[in-house]
């Protein structure tokens, strides 16, 4: 149920300016997105325990194998992301795994002034393969 929630909440927040994002490394699938907390509709905020506001964002990230039947699997990863604003300010953000059923993913809130472009750098380490980096930018408006 919270999956759903959650899903919906973000996919409702998020199209089209803030489409989910993927990048593919042989048999993974990394996808992530960030998003204001404040587009989150109140029950999945409050689900997740989510602040709202305009100064807070949210970026969520999981990881998905290729099986051996051609079908993607959740996989529990290592991960740790950074984000940098237009001043060149650095901050880590703290991830959180949720686990719901089959899925896997990593939540993580930070701060941000408004409005700003912020560049993110995350690395996900999952057993058995390669430690892999991705980087991607996101404006947000006030």
């Amino acid at each position: 149920m919270k999956a759903c929630l959650l899903a919906l909440g973000l996919a409702c927040a998020s199209v089209p300016a803030h489409a989910e994002i993927a990048q593919k490394f042989g048999p993974l699938e990394i996808h992530y997105n960030a998003i204001s907390t404040d587009a989150l509709l109140p029950e999945v905020a409050r689900a997740y325990k989510i602040e709202r506001s305009k100064t807070r964002g949210l970026v969520t990230l999981s990881v998905l194998k290729k099986n051996a039947v051609g079908g993607l699997t959740p996989m529990p990863a290592k991960v740790s992301i950074y984000a940098t604003n237009l001043n060149s300010q650095l901050s880590r953000i703290d991830m959180r795994e949720v686990r719901e059923g089959t899925a896997i993913y990593y939540l993580g809130e930070f701060r941000m002034a408004l409005p700003d472009t912020l560049k993110f750098t995350a690395s996900v380490e999952v057993a058995g393969e390669p430690k892999r980096e991705i980087s991607f930018e996101q404006k947000f408006y006030k």
